[in-house]
């Protein structure tokens, strides 16, 4: 919005169009210029006297959309509607079902009536927007021709009169100095200064206009320019969609699950709704680490420090490869990717093996990825089947897998099943323990199945401790991009306006006297300060070696 009290203040928000509202609220200063057309808003009320009917209308309903009050008011409300946002939990996040159920039922249902639970895509919220950026245009427009009048108009002569009625003024008397010489002193102390200076000759006297940072006029059209092109951005966000995948290695997919929570049915067991959104390329989990902080330590969230997940991403033929963990997400034709959590049970990334024959000889190491197999010295091949966190046997003597152990972080009787073949085609599958516990059922008849193949014994040495699958965090968001360039621009264009600003001096040269005066759209201290070393430039020319460029 181009007005004189437009406001804006920038805060880092949870949705880009917060930042852009409330970045309206800093001061952005537009100044009618010395000379000026007629305003915009004046023809067209004068315009108005002249009309009646639904011409009379139309013009009342543009004056009010392109009126700074209005503007106002559309911030504030905008504002208020971003604070709800941020107050009350949007139902797209995964734990709003908790947050629900902890409401009282007066709140779930004036919350749920007035759609704060999804503001951001009410209709009000999009309609406060909208109106937002046409009267940031509008008024832009009505204002435009007053602040291009200081680029297009410059007032290039001036008389003693008009440059000692302006803000900053000074006079400076060097009788023995003609007209020519005073001018000459001008131009230097004025172009030392850093200002801009066109001279001109009329009648009996010279007039040289200096100025700089006339941009500055414009800045405020640059900060709208931002402004309008986060909204745009929050236009296309607001189309995008947040999932998750769940993938372990070897698994590839081209969907995502997004949760909906379904207001109307908050209270039931159908509130949670999963829908299922095809991607428009496959994702494949080529490998997935938890790195710990104790290698002895359970899969808890206490004992790690990072989750890896390597994917490769499949396009029409073109692959591209990636790494994903915390706090390092990997952007994809508009997609994000988030490392969020992961599946249990507890497995093995990589296992070490001491294979001994039965029938005596030399042991052998051997190490088998997950997915993955090794062969002995005789060519067998050895595959992973299964690890089991936790083995156990039931009085039915089979293998238990409760749920409780499925799920469990620990390892408390690790144990990887295996998957044989031998060169003449024998398959079968073994168990390998760690030592100690191989040592204690070593006798046990029962366990003769699990553990004998008859040509080897498998020993369990080693293993990294990994989860099964990873669960990624997938964001749709196509105007991320848009978003990013439009806070890059509102910020660089803010400091350009509030740091900078335009400064005009009109220095009128008669014989034996010199009248300067002029005003600047903002910090004026610093602009008299610069005005006044000009003065003294003028009275006593040495000076120029002992100021430095500003």
């Amino acid at each position: 919005m181009a007005s004189a009290q437009s406001s804006t203040k920038l805060k880092r928000p949870s949705k880009p169009v917060e930042a852009a509202a409330m970045a309206g609220a800093s001061e952005v200063v537009i100044e009618n210029a010395a000379v000026a057309p007629d305003g915009a808003e004046e023809a067209r009320s004068k315009g108005g006297q002249n009309r009646s009917g639904l011409g009379a209308v139309i013009d009342g309903f543009l004056n009010l959309l392109s009126a700074v009050p209005f503007g106002i008011v559309l911030l504030v409300l905008l504002i208020i509607a971003c604070m709800i946002g941020m107050l009350i939990q949007q139902q797209e996040l995964e734990s709003f079902s908790a947050y629900y159920a902890e409401l009282t039922p007066a709140e779930k249902v004036i919350y749920g009536r007035l759609g704060f639970f999804d503001i951001y895509h009410a209709l009000y919220f999009n309609l406060l927007l909208l109106l937002l950026s046409l009267n940031i245009i509008l008024a832009s427009i009505d204002h435009f021709p007053a602040a291009w009048s200081f680029i297009s108009r410059k007032k290039l002569t001036a008389s003693p009169t008009f440059a000692m009625a302006q803000k900053f003024k000074e006079k400076v008397e060097i009788p023995q100095l003609g007209r020519q010489q005073l001018a000459e002193r001008a131009i230097a102390a004025a172009r030392k200064m850093r200002f801009k200076a066109r001279v001109t000759e009329a009648n009996d006297r010279t007039t040289i206009f200096a100025e700089r940072g006339v941009w500055n006029r414009l800045g405020a059209y640059a900060v709208h320019v931002g402004l309008l092109t986060i909204f745009i951005g929050y236009f296309l966000t607001s189309r995008g969609h947040t999932g998750s995948m769940q993938i372990g290695p070897s698994q590839s997919s081209d969907r995502m699950l997004k949760n909906e929570f379904n207001i109307d049915n908050a209270n039931t067991e159908h509130a949670l709704n999963v829908r299922e959104l095809e991607l428009p390329f496959t994702v494949e989990c080529l490998d997935f680490q938890q790195k710990l902080i104790n290698k002895g330590g359970s899969l808890g969230l206490g004992n790690t420090l990072d989750w890896f997940t390597t994917v490769r991403i499949t396009d029409n033929g073109k692959k591209t490869d990636a790494l994903i963990h915390m706090n390092t997400p990997f952007d994809y034709r508009g997609y994000r990717f988030f490392q969020q959590s992961y599946q249990m049970p507890a497995t093995a990334r990589v296992m070490k093996l001491r294979v001994t024959p039965t029938g005596g000889g030399q042991s052998q190491e051997i190490t088998i990825p997950r997915d993955g197999e090794a062969k002995l010295a005789d060519r067998t091949r050895i595959r992973l089947n299964r690890f089991h966190a936790n083995f156990d046997v039931g009085r039915d003597q089979q293998v238990v897998w409760s749920r409780e152990m499925m799920t469990s972080m620990e390892y408390g009787n690790p144990a990887a099943n295996l998957a044989y073949v031998t060169t003449d085609g024998k398959q079968g599958e073994v168990w390998a323990f760690n030592e100690t516990f191989a040592n204690q059922v070593a006798n046990a008849p029962f366990m003769k199945k699990f553990m004998d193949n008859g040509a080897y014994q498998f020993v369990l040495t080693d293993f990294e401790k990994a989860p099964t699958a990873s669960v990624l965090s997938i964001q749709f968001d196509p105007g991320a991009r848009v978003v990013y360039a439009g806070f890059t621009i509102l910020c660089l264009m803010l400091v350009a306006v509030f740091f900078f600003s335009h400064q005009r001096l009109w220095i009128v040269v008669e014989e034996g006297n010199v009248y300067l005066g002029g005003d600047a759209n903002r910090n004026r201290l610093g602009f008299e300060d610069r005005a006044k070393k000009v003065a003294g430039l003028i009275r006593d020319p040495q000076s120029l070696k002992n100021i430095g460029h500003e």
